[in-house]
């Protein structure tokens, strides 16, 4: 165990050492690994294993504090690569499987400020959604936000993650596919000539409540989305709705009745709590009431085509009707 340490140590290219022993630490196998995610390709089922993840040495108090947490964070990043070893966990797709599965990334579905989304075919016939993320530090952490949240767990109002990839600064994610496209497409009486039933639209706001409830109230963390908005409820064959995207989640303990967080979320969406940056669950609640305002109006809650100025903000025709009773 200490020569593999001290190998990757001396080893200019080496970013991380990988130990497997089966009973005892003094004789095992070393891999060294020029990059993190190689680490995938080691086969750490029937051994136990240590991680040696080499860092720039520290010569200050502050700096140790900077590295401690870097090092958490990519530790974090290496529990990602084994959850296809786990019933129920995602799947780690390879880039190859994915290439093939969306015909080279031809069938774009839409694309937005994390990346593109193509459509896709696995070999079993399951239709799929692939989200593309590319590039800087916030792209990452909004991929290990959305695996960690929704990594695990199961509900029926909310759109599955059937695994992830990691390839060279690329970064995807792999859902179920959603035929109807989301829920903007269909609720702006502007945009399509079809409007919904309003048996359809009363599901739908149950559905997306039933979703929120689940995130919130019986997962063993709470899960917070901040980002809730037509453009991230998705729709299936039947018009069931599905909340997505959870790439700006934040995990809580039950037991934290508020957290403190840096501003995220989406203009017109936002609750009143941001202002102060300590927020609780009741942000995305303010952000669903919105999305339901929407949904019974057939408008968006901003909205320069309006006729009057006073008009623009839905909460404002809201709050007027309210004074006039």
């Amino acid at each position: 165990m200490t020569i593999c340490k001290q190998t990757c140590q001396n080893n200019c290219s080496c970013k991380a050492a990988f130990f497997q022993y089966r009973l005892n630490a003094s004789s095992g196998r070393c891999f060294l690994l020029s990059e993190i995610f190689t680490m995938k390709t080691v086969d750490a089922l029937d051994y136990t294993a240590l991680a040696f993840i080499k860092v720039q040495k520290v010569t200050s108090h502050r700096s140790s504090h900077q590295v401690a947490r870097v090092v958490g964070s990519t530790i974090g990043s290496f529990v990602l690569l084994y959850f296809d070893q786990f019933p129920g966990m995602p799947t780690k797709f390879s880039y190859e499987e994915l290439k093939t599965a969306t015909e080279d990334f031809t069938k774009k579905l839409g694309e937005g400020g994390f990346g593109s989304v193509f459509e896709g075919s696995l070999k079993d016939g399951s239709k799929i959604a692939v989200k593309c993320l590319e590039g800087l530090s916030h792209i990452k952490r909004s991929f290990l936000a959305e695996v960690q949240s929704i990594g695990s767990i199961h509900h029926v109002n909310l759109v599955r993650l059937r695994g992830f990839c990691t390839w060279k600064s690329k970064w995807f994610l792999v859902y179920d596919f959603m035929s109807n496209g989301s829920l903007d497409k269909w609720i702006y009486h502007g945009v399509r000539e079809q409007i919904l039933e309003w048996e359809c639209r009363k599901k739908m706001i149950l559905d997306i409540a039933k979703g929120l409830a689940y995130l919130h109230e019986e997962c063993r963390q709470k899960i917070i989305h901040l980002d809730i908005k037509p453009q991230n409820i998705l729709l299936d064959d039947d018009f069931n709705a599905k909340v997505s995207d959870f790439g700006l989640s934040k995990l809580i303990d039950r037991n934290q009745s508020q957290v403190m967080t840096t501003m995220r979320g989406t203009p017109g969406y936002l609750a009143p709590e941001w202002l102060s940056s300590v927020i609780t669950e009741k942000v995305d609640v303010y952000s669903f009431g919105i999305v339901l305002l929407e949904i019974l109006c057939g408008r968006k809650n901003f909205d320069r085509s309006q006729p009057e100025e006073e008009s623009w903000h839905l909460l404002h025709v809201f709050q007027k009707c309210w004074e006039q009773e």
